[in-house]
């Protein structure tokens, strides 16, 4: 049971959570641009809305299987763009959405949730992401959130070491948990048929990984599910992040190492008594700030350098 500060933490962390690239989106300007990665599987992004400064995915990426049994979306994004998200999902296809899985809490990925529920899709996702947003619907600003909708809550939930398997439109689709990585709440969407696998965020090639601790998110649980793709993955395997360029499994390789240099890097320094702003002040992740696309943003930005350190310090101070 997580003492109530933590609790309140989580919930602070998750009404916030993408938050700051929401108001500096203009969604007005946001199109949302197709990618067909199998004869029935779709990748939409949103591009542009964003502060030039930020990476230009414009939300996160959205997966789409469409066949005769109907659509299956993975992720809903932002509210704002549902209009033009189902616009371009209409133009795939006119057949009813059935099913929508949530890879995790944050807004960019579930805030259209409700919208698509009433739409008559049918909601899927880990308990923890429900119980998150129960958590956030009963919270004194929840009108604010739209997470907070119930319209919007997973009705089917799993946990882990209880992946579901969905077939339709010959496809067979996994739903797999990972241990608490970018979230408490994670998962893989894999398309077995089309040999992609959509991973979430617990991967990125912009900016640095992104451990959202204060929503149960751990440094040990991004390397265990980095290594759970990786041995899911064959060698042509396309990888699907929600935000950034796709990648193959050999990607991951150098993203994992980065990972485990810095790890071990801030564990020295805390076993030299160091402090936070000690450690920030070394800069442990000079080596690779030129080879991270992104990796120089400012130390406010979601996924930059001092946020990833501070977050790899705090796990490392707890233990984890």
């Amino acid at each position: 049971m997580k003492p109530a500060w933590l609790l309140m933490i989580g919930l602070t962390a998750a009404l916030l959570a993408t938050g700051g690239f929401a108001q500096q989106m203009d969604f007005n300007k946001v199109e949302i641009i197709t990618n067909q990665m199998a004869p029935n599987l779709y990748m939409l992004s949103g591009s542009g809305g964003l502060d030039p400064s930020h990476d230009d995915a414009a939300g996160g990426r959205i997966g789409v299987l469409a066949g005769p049994d109907g659509i299956l979306m993975v992720d809903s994004q932002y509210a704002q763009l549902t209009d033009k998200v189902a616009a371009a999902i209409r133009r795939i296809s006119t057949a009813p959405i059935r099913y929508l899985v949530n890879t995790h809490i944050h807004r960019d990925h579930t805030a259209g949730n409700a919208n698509f529920a009433r739409m008559g899709a049918m909601i899927l996702a880990r308990e923890e992401l429900r119980e998150g947003m129960v958590r956030i619907s009963k919270s004194p600003n929840a009108s604010a959130n739209p997470l907070s909708d119930p319209a919007g809550f997973p009705v089917v939930t799993y946990g882990m070491g209880t992946p579901l398997k969905i077939r339709m439109n010959g496809e067979v689709v996994d739903l797999i948990p990972i241990r608490a990585a970018h979230t408490g709440g994670d998962t893989i969407i894999r398309f077995e048929n089309a040999n992609v696998i959509m991973i979430g965020d617990f991967y990125r090639n912009y900016g640095y990984p992104y451990i959202d601790v204060a929503n149960g998110g751990s440094l040990k649980g991004m390397l265990e599910g980095l290594d759970a793709t990786m041995d899911l993955a064959g060698p042509d395997t396309k990888l699907v992040p929600g935000h950034g360029t796709i990648i193959k499994r050999d990607d991951i390789a150098p993203y994992r190492d980065m990972l485990f240099a810095v790890r071990e890097k801030v564990q020295q320094l805390i076993a030299q008594g160091k402090t936070l702003q000690d450690v920030l002040a070394a800069k442990v992740t000079a080596p690779f700030d030129s080879k991270v696309a992104g990796g120089l943003q400012p130390a406010g930005a979601g996924t930059s350098a001092d946020r990833f350190v501070t977050a790899v310090y705090q796990q490392l101070k707890g233990g984890g």
